[in-house]
């Protein structure tokens, strides 16, 4: 993610800021202009802060020509938790956290966003808990991603990551392999999806049975060759959200190297392959070459800094080259 500022003083602010920590200003993201903005300035057509503002779990502003008091993120909500329960409440403040960095970044990526409650083909969420749904489970179905509850508690997760043998598991992960799903759907037709399965497959193949097997018997043992983890051996439409998710994830992080002017000079002669003059601006670099070969001295850096922190690393991965291909593919169909 870019470096935003103060619209007062200009000092840096962060994404989740909803105040100046300089000037103390009331901010709040216009996400037409990607920057922040003060709200009810009466200058510009987004001047008002979303309804959820007041609940602490937003600080984008809405268009004042539209007839709503929801902000674009905000208006693809179809369920969220009861308020009243404090728990559901706090893990929804997370849930939106992320939600907010998923728009933000398919915003960058010009994709379109559109509110299932107004369009039948538009997106929605639903925040379920055990309450809401018997058996709710995290996923996607015909535009509609479904996130649990449970996933925000981050001793939950981490127990699941590991029953499901997962180098890697957040809740920002969770929007963007679920919104790839989504994006699948509207980025293929006719007209090309015989290059979506020259790079991942016969999507035709029973997904149902794909699973089963999977979640039977595993992954192939030499599946670290041709894919990016172990569940997108099971079906090509997990196969191409998986690696989604991972595109997504290189992209957001390079633009924040980016922004903070990031280089790296190894001073090893076997790391010479890792010196980037500066880390590009994914967003307007042609060539994913030149973003993943960023992307490796990136993570490489941040790997070894969360390891001097004893943490885990940050990108548990190894892209094999079959991997880079579907990356590729991605980068050059958004294109």
């Amino acid at each position: 993610m870019k470096i935003f500022e103060c619209p007062n003083c200009k000092s840096p602010v962060f994404f989740e800021n909803t105040i100046c920590e300089n000037c103390n200003t009331s901010i709040g993201y216009n996400h037409y202009l990607d920057a922040f903005d003060i709200p009810n300035n009466n200058q510009d057509n987004f001047s008002k802060l979303c309804s959820n503002f007041n609940l602490g779990v937003c600080n984008w502003l809405v268009d004042n020509n539209v007839n709503t008091e929801f902000c674009l993120a905000c208006s693809l909500n179809r369920t969220v938790p009861n308020r009243s329960n404090t728990d559901h409440f706090n893990k929804w403040v997370k849930l939106e956290t992320a939600k907010h960095r998923l728009i933000y970044q398919l915003l960058k990526l010009k994709l379109p966003i559109k509110s299932k409650l107004q369009d039948e083909n538009g997106i929605a969420f639903d925040f379920l808990s055990e309450n809401n749904k018997e058996n709710a489970v995290t996923g996607h179905a015909d535009g509609v991603v479904t996130i649990i509850l449970t996933e925000a508690d981050s001793v939950q997760r981490e127990q699941l990551r590991k029953q499901m043998n997962e180098a890697y598991r957040t809740l920002l992960g969770h929007f963007r392999h679920e919104i790839g799903h989504y994006y699948w759907e509207l980025l293929f037709n006719d007209s090309n999806i015989e290059s979506f399965r020259q790079v991942f497959g016969d999507e035709r193949l029973d997904y149902s049975e794909a699973l089963e097997k999977h979640y039977k018997n595993g992954a192939p043992n030499n599946w670290n060759q041709n894919y990016i983890s172990e569940y997108a051996t099971s079906h090509p439409w997990e196969d191409w959200a998986e690696t989604w998710a991972h595109y997504l994830h290189l992209m957001d992080t390079l633009e924040t190297a980016s922004g903070f002017g990031m280089s790296f000079y190894p001073n090893k002669e076997y790391v010479k392959k890792l010196v980037i003059d500066t880390c590009p601006n994914p967003y307007f670099t042609e060539n994913f070459k030149d973003i993943f070969d960023a992307s490796i001295a990136l993570t490489c850096v941040a790997n070894s800094l969360n390891r001097s922190m004893g943490l885990p690393d940050i990108y548990p991965f190894i892209v094999p080259d079959k991997v880079i291909q579907k990356l590729t593919f991605i980068h050059n169909l958004l294109k």
